[in-house]
């Protein structure tokens, strides 16, 4: 079965990182399809992934670090094993406390879009339990690796 390279696959456009899973065989449910919580699994570690590069949170729960507010997922094929999905994701506006990343994840076997998410992110300060403003060093680490124009970020409604 030909499978495609992240580099070739349709969908991934415009995210600024993107990893690899592999469908486990132990994913999949009664119906024999990967479970929707698996999906979220992959949003997740994406997610993980980003904060990394941008090192945000790389010492929560002592610190300021992400939290995930909320997070919706609109499945659109069935994923089976054997798979490989690629995962991209991407900041697509900003708060002063908050930004909101997207997710596509693409079947490597059948080379389209499994499913299409977002979620919202909030800064927060684990110690105080509270959401405090996003720190500046995060802020500019989004700018830069979204290349969006310092001077006018896209700014999400609030």
């Amino acid at each position: 079965m030909v499978s495609a390279t992240p580099s070739s696959l349709e969908g991934l456009e415009g995210h600024s990182l993107v990893i690899t899973c592999p469908v486990a065989w132990g994913d999949m449910d009664a119906a024999q399809h990967v479970n929707n919580t698996v999906y979220f699994r992959y949003f997740e570690s994406a997610r993980i992934a980003y904060f990394e590069r941008i090192a945000f949170g790389l010492d929560f729960p002592h610190s300021i670090g992400p939290i995930l507010a909320h997070a919706q997922c609109r499945f659109r094929f069935p994923l089976t094993y054997p798979d490989t999905v690629s995962v991209g994701t991407g900041v697509t506006g900003l708060g002063e406390d908050r930004f909101v990343m997207r997710f596509t994840v693409i079947s490597h076997r059948h080379g389209k879009v499994a499913a299409q998410g977002d979620g919202l992110i909030v800064s927060y300060d684990y110690r105080k339990q509270q959401k405090v403003p996003l720190p500046a060093e995060v802020r500019a680490a989004i700018i830069a690796l979204e290349g969006f124009d310092p001077a006018a970020p896209p700014v999400l409604p609030m």
